[in-house]
């Protein structure tokens, strides 16, 4: 079903238009949580319930008995998501998008036209959106990575970096994770890793690709996100800066960042890494975490973390790695660091 005065346009184009004009995704609203266009809407044509029911209709009586099972099912809310969706058309412009720009985009288009919208419909959907990101993501960057063990502040010092005019991408921003075992807390809720890609390609696509950009050395799957597979891959070509710093240096800031944390939560991100920690290993750092030492309790996971690190930084091509040593944490010290290490790069 293809409505006559329906305007299609191309993920270029749309996404071109997306950043003057609101977006809705008109499916539902599981479909949206798992993962969207980041800044759309959500007025969706079927709640999840309806989107099933319709969907069995369809698969058992076909398309016809499938359609008026859809009108009978959202008919008497139409009016409702036609005011939502004024209510965003300040400038009496939408842009909508469904799963593959079918059915649901243009009937949702043609309900808001009603309402004198001009809409326009992205072609093939939010699949055409999502080809698009990971294609665009495979892309290679000036990209500098990097490195340290836990505790190395590295965080702290990327950002330091962005203060300074330096492009930066803040992955552990970006899939609200620290990275390690008790890198959830303190953290909001994780993105899907549908989402987590979306939400770099934002990053992503506002960088001067003529320019270095500066991301953390981080594993595959940062907490229960995972970086899609070419964009890792890429990170593991780029050359990489590694700040090598004494466990007596990296240990005041960590007892800082994580003793406020309840020793219950301490003791459960302890527990993920136990068969790694080995027994004797895990059941001193609880005890140690059950006395308020959280110094020992901290040396005893970084021998962990330092060996599991040191062993992933073997594998890197050795040409592509500069080494720093420095005997501070101070942030200022290390930024300046890095940066003038960053000379040596040759690209």
């Amino acid at each position: 079903m293809i409505f006559p005065s329906l305007k299609k346009t191309d993920i270029s184009e749309f996404l071109t238009l997306a950043e003057n004009i609101p977006v809705v995704d008109v499916r539902s609203p599981s479909e949206f949580r798992t993962g969207h266009i980041p800044g759309a809407y959500n007025i969706p044509l079927f709640d999840d319930q309806e989107r099933e029911t319709v969907g069995i209709k369809y698969k058992k009586e076909g398309r016809s008995r499938a359609i008026m099972k859809g009108v009978e099912l959202t008919g008497p809310a139409m009016h409702l998501k036609l005011k939502e969706a004024l209510g965003l058309a300040g400038n009496e412009k939408l842009l909508v998008y469904c799963w593959r720009g079918g059915m649901r985009s243009e009937t949702m288009a043609w309900l808001f036209s009603l309402g004198g919208i001009e809409v326009k419909v992205l072609e093939k959907g939010y699949k055409a959106y999502r080809n698009h990101i990971l294609a665009s993501l495979t892309e290679k960057r000036r990209a500098v990575i990097l490195g340290g063990m836990t505790g190395s502040s590295k965080t702290h010092i990327l950002r330091h970096l962005k203060e300074r005019g330096e492009q930066v991408i803040d992955l552990e921003g970006i899939a609200s994770h620290k990275g390690s075992a008790f890198g959830a807390l303190g953290q909001l809720p994780q993105p899907s890793s549908e989402h987590f890609a979306n939400l770099l390609f934002e990053e992503w696509k506002r960088l001067n690709s003529d320019l270095p950009l500066w991301m953390e050395d981080e594993s595959q799957n940062i907490g229960t996100v995972f970086m899609p597979a070419r964009f890792y891959s890429n990170m593991q070509d780029y050359p990489s800066i590694i700040l090598l710093i004494s466990v007596e240096k990296r240990l005041p800031r960590l007892i800082e960042e994580y003793s406020a944390y309840p020793a219950e939560m301490l003791r459960e991100s302890v527990q993920k890494i136990s068969r790694r920690l080995g027994g004797d290993n895990t059941r001193d750092a609880i005890n140690a975490i059950e006395a308020g030492d959280f110094a020992k309790a901290i040396e005893i996971t970084l021998k962990y973390y330092d060996k599991a690190y040191m062993y992933g930084i073997r594998k890197k091509q050795a040409c592509n790695l500069v080494y720093i040593e420095t005997d501070t944490d101070d942030i200022d010290t290390n930024a300046a660091k890095v940066l003038e290490a960053s000379k040596k790069i040759r690209w």
